[in-house]
């Protein structure tokens, strides 16, 4: 009979199937396997808390979580236009498979083969390609942020639904162990290419370069889109799923009196320690062992009345420059698959609402948020290059006269971040600071380095949706998702969001 325990086991006791199987109780040739794990790291014995069954497996259970098969569709089947190819796009597309709907996904940049060229060319120009770039392409943002795949949120639907759906298309299968799971950057664009061969192969449609500039609408009834060459897309609806950075389908909204909303956001910075300094840290000096991976954190705080936390935490990363156009100056974290960088990375961020700033309009957030990443970009001499200033500098109020080394993918160049941030951002994350050195002693150190701006968190501008139908409240035949639409936050839950929209399209043809 198969059965589940609970065990707390110590690294060797992990890696080791002998010992394993001797903690667990098991003996004799009888199956095992781990079904989940966390790494516990707040105790000076650091434990994975595993979930382990026991016992032959079960043929229903291993049905039950088998991925889906996509069937090539029908030649008549319904066309749904999916308006970016991130992963709101991308999980769309493959429920659209599922529900008999054919896929026609317009992405504004390049395949993931061609978008890697377009960076690498970036990184030698110092010029930004304003539709192919680190946010821009095939996969979104998220195949070239770390490609972490966990989310908050238990209520957005079946999140193991999208592990296997990576699963199925190369990625590891101990994703579906981890409670945190990575892919990392390196293997997600062969695994984001193996979606576009499925997609295709059922009769799934893609057309890469193709940057969307209207609606097609009558009577209120969207019906497809046209992209600045005046190619038209229709079909049964239209998903509009285009990322956080996609500002011009806002301003496209705003000019054909659509409804927006103003939504609150997160700006700051990128926080850079070795990743040995967050090794001793996380484990506890002599309680590192090297069966450990490169340790992560994960810290919040309330400061001078602003949320302060940490998100997209890349230990053994890089940190990589992430404007969309010109006159713009951001940077994002990533890591690859076996985070084997001597550093660690993170965004420390603070919310940003509408009594944060001037103005009250639906474009004041995103006005605030331009004017950071304008300031900046000035600071550095009108390049790519990032401002950077030593966290014990920053803390002091003084620059930095010398900088630490960085894995940042460009030049850095010392810059008075405690003047050139907004007052507010400074003493929130000052603030911030000082409590994260309480909850991990030795987070502040002149060996840490900050660089900036972080401020592509989430999107400062919402587009609307009635809550039952997914669609515009203006709109019918629209669904607003993922990242851009102001609905998700990270990888699976906009793959979720996709999924769920791809299901309200099903429902209401």
């Amino acid at each position: 009979m198969t059965r589940q325990i609970q065990v707390d086991l110590t690294p060797e006791e992990y890696h080791d199937p002998a010992l394993l199987r001797r903690r667990c109780g098991v003996a004799g040739e009888e199956p095992l396997r781990i079904l989940r794990r966390t790494l516990d790291c707040r105790r000076r014995n650091v434990l994975y808390h595993c979930t382990v069954e026991v016992g032959p497996p079960d043929p229903a259970a291993a049905l039950a979580s088998a991925p889906p098969r996509y069937e090539p569709l029908r030649p008549d089947a319904p066309r749904v236009v999916i308006v970016g190819a991130g992963p709101a796009g991308l999980f769309a597309a493959l429920r659209c498979l599922e529900r008999g709907l054919k896929p026609v996904i317009v992405e504004r940049g390049q395949p993931v083969e061609r978008r890697k060229l377009d960076i690498a060319a970036l990184g030698r120009s110092r010029v930004v390609d304003p539709d192919s770039n680190w946010c821009f392409g095939e996969g979104g943002a998220g195949t070239y942020s770390d490609g972490k795949l966990y989310t908050r949120s238990t209520k957005r639907g079946d999140v193991g639904a999208v592990l296997r759906a990576f699963v199925a298309h190369g990625a590891d299968p101990d994703i579906m162990l981890d409670a945190h799971a990575h892919i990392g950057t390196d293997r997600l664009s062969p695994i984001i290419a193996a979606m576009r061969r499925t997609i295709e192969g059922c009769g799934g449609e893609y057309h890469f370069g193709c940057r969307v500039e209207n609606l097609i609408v009558e009577d209120g009834v969207v019906h497809g889109v046209v992209d600045r060459s005046g190619t038209r897309f229709e079909g049964i609806a239209v998903l509009l799923a285009t990322g956080h950075s996609a500002r011009d389908i806002y301003q496209l909204f705003h000019r054909r009196g659509w409804r927006l909303e103003p939504k609150p956001f997160a700006l700051g910075v990128r926080v850079e320690h070795p990743q040995e300094l967050i090794n001793r840290i996380q484990y506890h000096g002599a309680g590192y062992s090297p069966l450990l991976p490169p340790a992560a954190y994960s810290l919040t705080a309330q400061a001078a009345g602003h949320g302060v936390f940490s998100f997209c935490m890349c230990p053994g990363g890089v940190i990589v420059p992430a404007a969309t156009g010109a006159g713009q100056q951001v940077v994002n974290g990533m890591s690859n698959a076996h985070r084997s960088s001597p550093y660690a990375n993170s965004g420390i961020a603070v919310t940003v609402g509408l009594s944060d700033v001037e103005g009250d309009d639906l474009f004041a957030l995103l006005r605030f948020q331009q004017e950071v990443e304008g300031r900046m970009f000035h600071a550095v001499g009108d390049t790519i290059a990032a401002p950077a200033q030593r966290l014990t500098d920053f803390l002091g109020r003084r620059s930095s006269s010398r900088l630490n080394n960085s894995n940042y993918l460009g030049p850095t160049v010392s810059a008075p971040l405690h003047e050139l941030l907004p007052p507010f951002v400074v003493e929130s994350l000052v603030a911030g600071f000082k409590e994260f050195d309480r909850k991990m002693h030795g987070f502040v150190t002149g060996e840490a380095s900050l660089l900036a701006v972080e401020s592509r968190t989430s999107s400062p501008v919402r587009i609307p949706r009635d809550s039952e139908t997914l669609q515009h409240p203006q709109l019918q035949g629209l669904y607003p998702c993922g990242e851009g639409a102001g609905y998700a936050g990270g990888i699976v839950s906009a793959a979720l969001d996709g999924i769920r929209c791809a299901d309200a399209v099903s429902l209401q043809r």
